[in-house]
C-alpha cells in the first residue's frame, strides 16, 4: 500500500518535517537528492523553501515543477519499506 504524505514542513536549509497517514514521521534532509536539471534551483535554499504539500498528488512539489515520489520521502523515514504487490481477486 502507497503511504500517503499528509503533511509537510520546511524545516531549514534542504529539511523537510514529514508526516504520513500511518504516523510515521520526521525530518528529511534533501540536500543530497538536488542532482539533475529538474533540482537544480532547489539547491538554493530560498527556491527549497517554496516547496508545499499537493495533496491531490500526495506529495511535495515546487514552483519549479520539481518534485519528490511519496515513497521515495516514505523510505527516508523507514529505510526497510518496500512497497508490496496487491493481490487481485480473481487473478488467475
Amino acid at each position: 500500500m502507497l503511504p500517503k504524505l499528509c503533511e509537510a514542513k520546511h524545516v531549514a536549509d534542504h529539511r523537510v518535517w514529514l508526516r504520513f497517514d500511518d504516523g510515521v514521521e520526521g525530518d528529511v534532509d534533501l540536500k543530497g537528492e538536488l542532482w539533475g536539471e529538474v533540482f537544480e534551483a532547489l539547491n538554493d535554499p530560498a527556491e527549497f523553501a517554496k516547496g508545499a504539500l499537493d495533496r491531490e498528488l500526495g506529495t511535495i512539489v515546487w514552483p519549479s515543477g520539481a518534485d519528490f515520489a511519496p515513497e521515495f520521502l516514505y523510505e527516508q523515514l523507514r529505510p526497510n519499506f518496500a512497497l508490496k504487490p496487491s493481490t487481485r481477486s480473481g487473478a488467475a
